[in-house]
Parts: structure tokens; sequence; C-alpha cells
């Protein structure tokens, strides 16, 4: 299974939508994860902004870094098709193309939309027949007034 088309989706949704910007959280005691959140959301509609980054490699997951800002940074994980995964220490996080899991081997298996929040280290692995390319984000520490939970937003 390939991920070209989900790809070449998001491709025409960006030529059709002009880019945007994440907008800076106003000063305050902290970034909420719901302002993470949409950071995240905005990024995910704006593929122009990071699909030059991709990197496909068929023997190992790439990390890939999209955004460093004074309040959060940003990348992207690229799974090879049933890859053993990698752990992940994000607050949030997107799947964009493919089909992930996260846990231990069998989890539920997560698709592209949704948004997760997550409170605590993670595992993240490959799952299907093709890549996955999810994308994440974490707040910096001085920044982060998000407590301890997962589930889906």
């Amino acid at each position: 299974m390939s991920v070209a088309p989900e790809i070449a989706i998001l491709a025409e949704a960006a030529r059709l939508v002009p880019a945007q910007s994440a907008a800076r959280p106003p000063d305050g005691p902290g970034l909420t994860l719901g302002t993470l959140a949409r950071h995240l959301r905005l990024l995910a509609a704006s593929p122009e902004r990071w699909w030059g980054l991709v990197r496909f490699n068929p023997d190992r997951s790439v990390h890939i870094r999209v955004e460093a800002q004074p309040e959060y940074e940003a990348w992207l994980v690229v799974l090879p098709p049933r890859d053993a995964g990698r752990d992940c220490d994000c607050d949030v996080a997107t799947l964009i193309a493919g089909e992930a899991t996260e846990g231990a081997p069998g989890s539920a298996v997560l698709r592209p939309g949704p948004t997760r929040v997550h409170g605590q280290r993670h595992r993240l692995r490959g799952h299907g027949a093709g890549y996955s390319i999810s994308l994440h984000a974490r707040a910096t520490p001085r920044h982060s007034s998000a407590g301890n939970s997962s589930s889906a937003i």
C-alpha cells in the first residue's frame, strides 16, 4: 500500500488554500495542549511547509525536524512498512498518511485524521504494507502547562 494517493490529496488541497502560519500564543502562563494541538493541525494542513523534507528509508524510521519555535517544536516521523518503531515523547501527534500503532504490538491501529494527546513517552510502530508519516509537537519545557493525559482530540 502506498501513501502517494493521500499525499497527492494533501498537495492538491495546499494549492487551493493559502499557506497559514501558526499564530504565536499570547504571553501568559504557558502553552496549553489545546493551543499546541491547534499549531499541529495548522501545520498538518499546510503540507507545502514540510512535504519537501520527507525522506523514505526502507531500513529504518526517519525523524525530521519541521519547526523549532521558542514555545514548541514539531517534527515528522516516517516509518517504513512493519517498522519495529521508535520511542516518542511528543505532547500531541497526528497521522498524516498510512497506518501506525502506539504502545505494545497489537495495539489499536491509528489512521490519518485525529490529533492524539500524550502525557508520557510512548512507542510508535509502523503498521500495514506501506510507509506511515506522522507529525508530532512538544512544548518546550518553560512553555509547557500540559497535564498527563492520553486521548484523542
